[in-house]
């Protein structure tokens, strides 16, 4: 009985080690987010932020995602240098800067160092991924590096390894796509665009969105003979007529080539290395040093193995959510791009956040509201918008109810510039500034306001406010305007003052 005694006493001791370190492999989350982009840091460190929360990020590569290391970041560097570009060599003259020795512009004698920018703006890149690892640290807020996907158990594994988890947020974004064509492997995607290690003298833009039109605009800036090609009419399609034709009108005038009905169907490679496109009505386009395809995104979800989470996706590989980020699978959620709603990273930071607000925060109905999102686009010129077109606002509320109010007009800053072309001889026509205010009902509701012009982009955010607070054309004309602005003619649009009267 003594010797049964001390086997029991001492294999007890052991078996409880054996135990505790079992819980400790098999450690649970509250919350395990996929993904360290813009939509999954947010709502984990607002996850965090609430008591007793343990909360843990997986990513396999550079922290902050699309948004930080290959958009919008370092995409608006690039515009920084190429708006620059612009000012040196067009308008800094009439301003009187002058370059001493010639008269002429400045930019005429300026040597532009693309491997210089491309070295400072990575650093700054890298600068940042350091700060998106050290908040999360002090947001307590876990990082695991590797690549997650889900196991047979409807549980994530990362490299080899279970993790146990309350809720699973899955924000693994998207990326670029070039269709599969022959001679694919010779372009390259947006992402691409960031490599360059040389700025090219000739190159070729495929698509018709935002990112396209950005492309295009910062290379033309820059130096490059760029052409943009169009599957078809031509380029933002979804955006306002104001704001699409006075687009391609100063693109065209700014010396970017539009190809408007031309569909890639291959590229191939010269001799000395230069690329041609060939269209589908065998029409080309040759000479291009670079071929950058800027014509779609999908989503990163072919590794997950959703299906072994019960987690269902559309024919593009997207996951459908409902207004509560909720996927087909109750436990596990999904934020941002992969879930093909607008596919920017303001959305995904705001519908991350209310996420958690609702998971740990104890407000139930927290979510994010998908209508009248402000938008901008940093082409050349600035474009910004929120709410209906015209055109959708029509089929919305009836060619009756609408009501819209347009101006175009010159920014003072082109006052005194006066450009010359050189091969007539002639004037410039100036850049035009234009906006549009869409209203609806007899209170002159504002459903949509778009614009396009210098400084569009920093103009929008406070009047998008007002357009998602629902402010009517009244209460814009109620607004003493700010003298001079650009921003000011919104709230002078004529008939000024005059709305709601009959």
């Amino acid at each position: 009985m003594m010797l049964r005694a001390k086997l029991t006493s001492g294999v007890v001791p052991r078996l409880t080690r054996a135990l505790s370190a079992s819980r400790v492999l098999q450690t649970e989350y509250d919350y395990l987010v996929i993904g360290a982009g813009s939509g999954g840091m947010a709502s984990a460190r607002r996850a965090a932020s609430y008591p007793g929360t343990r909360v843990a990020v997986v990513e396999h590569a550079r922290l902050g995602g699309t948004c930080v290391n290959v958009g919008c970041v370092p995409k608006k560097l690039m515009f920084i240098a190429a708006d620059m570009s612009h000012k040196l060599h067009h308008d800094f003259l009439h301003y009187g800067f002058e370059d001493e020795a010639t008269g002429d512009h400045l930019g005429k004698r300026t040597h532009f160092d693309w491997p210089k920018l491309k070295a400072r703006r990575d650093a700054y890149i890298l600068r940042l991924n350091g700060i998106y690892e050290r908040n999360l640290a002090n947001s307590k807020v876990e990082l695991i590096r590797g690549s997650a996907k889900f196991n047979e158990k409807g549980n994530v594994e990362v490299d080899g390894k279970e993790l146990l988890a309350k809720n699973v947020l899955i924000a693994v974004g998207g990326k670029p796509l070039i269709p599969d064509i022959p001679g694919k492997e010779l372009c390259i995607d947006s992402d691409g665009f960031f490599e360059l290690e040389t700025l090219p003298k000739k190159v070729a833009v495929v698509g018709a969105g935002y990112i396209a039109v950005e492309l295009a605009g910062v290379l033309n800036a820059l130096g490059s003979d760029t052409s943009i090609f169009c599957r078809k009419e031509g380029v933002l399609r979804t955006f306002d007529d104001i704001v699409r034709t006075t687009l391609e009108d100063a693109m065209a005038k700014d010396g970017v080539h539009l190809r408007p009905h031309s569909n890639v169907a291959r590229v191939e490679q010269a001799a000395d290395g230069t690329k041609t496109l060939v269209l589908a009505d065998g029409s080309k386009y040759s000479g291009y040093d670079v071929v950058i395809f800027a014509a779609g995104r999908v989503p990163l979800t072919s590794n997950l193995q959703l299906d072994k989470a019960g987690v269902a996706t559309d024919e593009h590989g997207f996951i459908p959510v409902n207004e509560f980020q909720k996927t087909s699978n109750s436990k596990v959620l999904a934020v941002g791009d992969v879930c093909g709603t607008p596919a920017l990273t303001p959305v995904a930071i705001a519908a991350g956040r209310r996420l958690s607000d609702r998971l740990f925060g104890g407000m139930n109905d927290a979510k994010v509201s998908y209508e009248n999102i402000p938008t901008v686009v940093f082409s050349h010129p600035h474009i910004g918008t929120i709410g209906l077109t015209e055109e959708q606002a029509r089929r919305k509320y009836g060619n009756d109810t609408i009501k819209v109010y347009t101006s175009r007009f010159v920014n003072m800053y082109y006052g005194l510039i006066n450009e010359v072309d050189e091969s007539t001889g002639e004037p410039k026509d100036k850049p035009k500034t234009a906006m549009k205010l869409v209203c609806a009902g007899k209170e002159e509701k504002v459903v949509g306001l778009h614009m396009i012009g210098m400084a569009a982009d920093e103009i929008l955010q406070g009047f998008g406010v007002a357009v998602k607070m629902g402010a009517t054309k009244a209460d814009f004309d109620n607004c003493i305007a700010i003298h001079p602005t650009a921003g000011e003619e919104l709230v002078t649009l004529a008939p000024w003052g005059l709305s709601g009267r009959g």
